[in-house]
């Protein structure tokens, strides 16, 4: 009883699979991305967010591509590395670029480099490097085609002492010609520059086109997949009333060939 029970929630769980990968492609996503965030290797904390984080849209407008080699900047818990994984295949790399423990870390704090770790320790991602290193000292094995950032740019104006446009040149350098960098991150006032990143880590994206084009790159265009025009952008993007659900832009620079 229990045995046909097993295999009935398990042909279940298949056909849901095969029904979202299937929606996902019929409507323009590549069967490869929708596979990606279909793979029931994803752990429930991931799945619960793809509603908000529209991961397999997001990713067809960045052109990730099967056997690319990317570079996941600050990866946090490996939400887009395990979907990079997949999305590139055996043929490809996902380079999850974290930053080393700060010195003045509190003994016992998380180690930022941790939760990736762990997924490059697993045999379903044994494509994903781990890299920890300062991006101001960013330096890739190999040149890659893609760079993605995801709701970390403006923390980068919160280090001390630090040139953003020195780590955007970094950036620039470690893509191939052609190689595209996507930002994506929490929307500030328009013309409010950097005036927010600290307070309400929030960045106005046109600050961000302005710096990331001075640094080579060519604007190739913007998505309004996780826009809302209904977030005022005066709360902190941690705050409960608008946590997962702020207005957010996606960037998309190419470097020149």
């Amino acid at each position: 009883m229990m045995r046909t029970f097993s295999l009935a929630a398990g042909t279940l769980a298949a056909a849901l699979t095969f029904s979202f990968t299937a929606a996902q492609a019929a409507g323009g996503i590549p069967k490869f991305i929708a596979a990606a965030v279909a793979d029931p290797a994803r752990p429930d904390t991931d799945r619960t967010r793809d509603a908000d984080r529209k991961p397999a849209e997001t990713v067809a407008f960045a052109g990730l591509k099967q056997g690319d080699k990317v570079a996941d900047l600050l990866p946090g818990s490996g939400y887009f590395t395990r979907i990079f994984s997949v999305v590139v295949g055996p043929k490809g790399r996902v380079y999850a670029v974290a930053p080393p423990r700060r010195p003045t870390a509190k003994e016992g704090s998380p180690d930022p480099a941790a939760a990736v770790q762990a997924i490059a320790a697993n045999p379903h991602y044994n494509n994903v490097t781990v890299l920890v290193q300062r991006l101001t000292d960013l330096s890739l094995p190999e040149a890659v085609d893609m760079v993605w950032t995801s709701q970390n740019y403006h923390d980068l104006h919160n280090i001390p002492d630090v040139d953003v446009g020195a780590i955007d040149k970094k950036i620039f350098e470690a893509l191939k010609p052609g190689g595209v960098f996507i930002v994506l991150d929490h929307a500030a006032d328009k013309d409010s520059g950097f005036r927010d990143t600290s307070t309400l880590h929030r960045i106005d994206p046109e600050a961000v086109k302005k710096e990331v084009i001075a640094a080579g790159f060519k604007f190739e265009g913007q998505s309004d997949i996780l826009r809302n025009s209904n977030d005022p952008h005066t709360a902190a993007v941690f705050d409960p009333a608008i946590r997962g659900k702020t207005d957010q832009f996606i960037l998309k620079f190419r470097k020149p060939k």
